[in-house]
Formats: C-alpha cells, sequence, structure tokens
C-alpha cells in the first residue's frame, strides 16, 4: 500500500496541527485533568489517523480482459438503471452509480481501455452524493473513451457534500488501459458510468465493490 500524491499538503498539515494540539493539550491539561488529556491525544491522533487512511492506494493488479468493463472505485452500487444522458449521447443508456464514503479508497481509474474522445469538468452544486440530482447539478467532470470495438463508455466523477475537489489527470486523445488511474476525489463521493443498452451488467445495487478489480459488465 501507498499514500496518494494528492493527500501530501493534506496530510502535513494534518500533522503538524496534531503535534500542536498535543503539545497545547499537555501544557493546559497534562498535569491539571490527565484523563481530559488522555482522552483528546486519543482523538488527535484518531483523527490523523482517518485523514491518512483516506490516501490510501492499495496494490492491486487489474485482471480485466480486453472487452471487460471494471470497476473505476471502491464503493457501493446505488443505482443501476436505463437513463437518458444529456451531456454528450443525448441518448438512453444504463446508468450505474458508484458511491464512495470517506472510509473508501479514493483513487479512481479507467473502467475500460480505448481512446480518451471527451472530457469536460462542471463547476456547481455539493448536493450529498446519493441526491438524485447531485449526477447533473454538483461539481463533476465527465470522461467518454471509445473502445476498440467502437463503443463509448461515458464516466464522471461527482462531488459530494464533503469532497471540495475533484482531480483528474488523461486528456483527449489519449490511449487508456483498462484500471489505469484517471482521478482522484477528496473525502466522499461517487462515479456514475453510463453504458450502452444492451451490456451485460454482472453487479447489482447495494453489492460492495472494488476499484479495478469487480467486473461490472462486458463491451459487446
Amino acid at each position: 500500500m501507498t499514500l496518494h500524491r494528492e493527500g501530501k499538503n493534506i496530510m502535513l498539515w494534518s500533522a503538524f496541527f496534531t503535534i500542536v494540539l498535543s503539545t497545547l493539550a499537555y501544557y493546559f491539561l497534562g498535569c491539571c485533568c490527565p484523563i481530559i488529556y488522555w482522552i483528546l491525544q486519543v482523538g488527535f491522533f484518531v483523527l490523523l489517523g482517518l485523514v491518512v487512511q483516506f490516501f490510501r492506494v492499495p496494490h492491486r493488479t487489474c485482471l480485466g480482459a480486453s472487452t471487460d468493463i471494471m470497476c473505476p472505485a471502491d464503493g457501493k452500487v446505488v443505482v443501476i438503471e436505463e437513463t437518458t444522458e444529456t451531456e454528450y449521447f443525448h441518448d438512453r443508456r444504463i446508468q450505474i452509480s458508484i458511491f464512495m464514503s470517506p472510509l473508501n479508497v479514493h483513487a479512481n481509474y479507467h473502467p475500460i481501455k480505448g481512446m480518451v474522445k471527451y472530457i469536460k469538468y462542471h463547476p456547481g452544486l455539493f448536493l450529498v452524493a446519493w441526491h438524485p440530482k447531485s449526477s447533473t447539478d454538483n461539481e463533476r467532470s465527465t470522461f467518454v473513451v471509445e473502445h476498440e470495438t467502437g463503443k463509448e463508455v461515458l464516466f464522471r466523477q461527482v462531488a459530494g457534500a464533503v469532497a471540495r475537489r475533484i482531480c483528474y489527470y488523461p486528456t483527449e486523445g489519449q490511449y487508456v488501459e483498462v484500471g489505469q488511474e484517471f482521478g482522484f476525489i477528496k473525502f466522499g463521493s461517487r462515479i456514475d458510468l453510463f453504458l450502452p443498452l444492451g451490456t451485460k451488467i454482472d453487479v447489482s445495487i447495494g453489492d460492495v465493490v472494488k476499484a479495478k478489480l469487480t467486473r461490472i459488465g462486458e463491451i459487446n
């Protein structure tokens, strides 16, 4: 396991404030109120541990085949439905949404291999990530990758009520591999996928999924 580069400054500042608060607690409470002092100390370091674990990146090997649609993020499947995609395709698609809690790994990975055809960042609101309008009203980044079969898959990073920064790395025209990292969302969010109608789906609502390991479906 490694720690993600996007968390470098946050982790350093968190460690700095933990040391400062721990020192102040010792100075003011260490002798007169030892019980309160130790409770605060435990709380400070638990919070620091939570910040550090948020930026963890486990070592995983993506074993998806050339036509597999692999899970782009850790989390829980909260939506599987046919809907109209209004930004790029303007037609009916199968939407699959994966909710990431603050305890999940938040690195994001390409679900298929192919050519990046479209990238668009949208500023927006910060509704809770499971809100029905979060996919269209929240801060978000949209990507479309064209598979070698000619099929296109759209996937979207969606910020949540806590998430305040979306990071992404690909550029239009770039060829990407399935399981290659494409971004990171800080502190709670969701990923939406829009797949062609007729796509074989291998997950169900409520499934706990793992990035690079869980097969979402298959390009056909």
